[in-house]
């Protein structure tokens, strides 16, 4: 889960993921991603959990939190406050890890571009590749194909139902 497509703190993911896993391995469930940022004053951390038929509902977001919530109250890896949060990864989920892109290849996805480029700031794509050698995506566009480096995005995320009317 470390690493630079893991959001901000990824030592502190790490040592997140290490505690869920288990938990949720226990309960049938997978882990998607974990976040932990920064929002205005406050720190989420934020575990995304799916299951392999993709129906989570709250009472799995519920039989996660609780044991997770104690098991970092004993191994406290995180030395500010902060506010847990246990849910699923949604229909428009993003996309940020390797595995995460191998499995949605030939999706539709929604691009968006930290700095606007050529006029474009945010478009719609089909994900035909994943480069892990310069952690970019190749993608079909209405214009072609073209190739784009991960970190020139804000995000990747899967199209959801209302954005596959736009594509």
């Amino acid at each position: 889960m470390a690493g630079k497509r893991s959001g901000r703190g990824g030592s502190t993911v790490a040592a997140v993921y290490a505690l869920a896993r288990p938990i949720a391995d226990e309960l049938g469930l997978l882990i998607w991603d974990i976040t932990y940022d920064k929002e205005g004053a406050m720190r989420y951390l934020r575990v995304f959990i799916e299951r392999e038929d993709g129906a989570v509902d709250m009472d799995d977001c519920e039989a996660m939190t609780r044991p997770l919530s104690d098991a970092l109250d004993k191994a406290d890896p995180i030395d500010e406050q902060y506010v847990l949060e246990v849910g699923s990864p949604g229909l428009g989920r993003q996309l940020r890890r390797e595995e995460h892109f191998l499995e949605f290849l030939e999706c539709p996805v929604r691009i968006r571009y930290i700095r606007e480029r050529e006029g474009v700031k945010e478009f719609i794509a089909v994900l035909t590749a994943y480069n892990k050698e310069n952690d970019s995506i190749s993608v079909e566009t209405e214009q072609g194909p073209a190739e784009i480096l991960l970190s020139d995005t804000a995000f990747v995320k899967l199209c959801d139902d209302e954005d596959l009317s736009e594509y």
